[in-house]
């Protein structure tokens, strides 16, 4: 059989199928398993910030060049699978949960500080948070670090914890690792992270997904939700 005609391993079947060679895939071939959702689960939205989402579609330069901050069209591309994820949810009453930074205090990474921070790093009320619902605030990269979130999914009896957000090689695979090493089942919906490097975001997921976490499209995240309910009960048949 051609490589052209074989079947694809569904645990390999994501976005880094383009740039991760076979080879790699065969080494990495030991941490395939079955992807699933254990527990009670949570979404947590890293870092929505209005700063990283761009006013429409456009190119990455010309974004960056709006907003040094924005992550361009794969931000913008991410919207809509964020928001159907946050929906998916809130209607079957998952706890969802925010991070944020506070722009004088927090550094998640290196980059200098801007004078526009404070604007930049405002949630965008596009996702919410809606009444009720956690938002944590963090003054590093991953969410978990000197934050009471971890205690707060223990209180909430979390077993698998749901990521979406920014970026994926950054907070996003941060928290990823930290709540791995929390002790919690970890998934990342594909299509609801992002990167400003498409590059980043595919070695980013290769890693976690291997290592660390259950990256799902959407799709299979919501698959994976309705196979959790109970089956209905059987009708009772009608006397004669």
């Amino acid at each position: 059989m051609s490589s052209a005609t074989q079947a694809v391993d569904p645990f390999e079947d994501h976005c880094w199928r383009d740039v991760v060679p076979a080879e790699t895939l065969e080494v990495y071939s030991a941490y395939r398993r079955e992807t699933r959702i254990v527990g009670r689960p949570a979404v947590l939205a890293v870092d929505l910030f209005s700063g990283v989402f761009p006013d429409g579609p456009m190119t990455l330069t010309e974004a960056v060049a709006r907003n040094p901050r924005s992550c361009g069209p794969d931000a913008w591309a991410a919207r809509a699978p964020i928001a159907a994820l946050l929906h998916s949810a809130r209607t079957r009453g998952l706890p969802v949960l925010f991070s944020t930074q506070e722009a004088e205090t927090s550094r998640a990474t290196h980059r200098p500080p801007s004078p526009r921070d404070a604007a930049d790093l405002a949630l965008d009320p596009y996702f919410g948070p809606r009444a009720g619902e956690l938002v944590v605030a963090k003054c590093r990269a991953s969410v978990f670090f000197e934050t009471d979130l971890a205690g707060h999914l223990e209180r909430l009896g979390v077993g698998t914890l749901v990521l979406c957000g920014e970026t994926t090689s950054g907070c996003v695979r941060a928290t990823a690792v930290d709540a791995y090493s929390h002790g919690l089942h970890v998934v990342v919906v594909e299509e609801a992270v992002f990167d400003r490097s498409p590059l980043s975001h595919k070695i980013s997921l290769f890693d976690l997904h291997h290592k660390y976490a259950d990256v799902m499209t959407l799709a299979q995240f919501e698959l994976a939700l309705d196979a959790r309910r109970p089956a209905a009960p059987a009708a009772e048949p009608e006397q004669p």
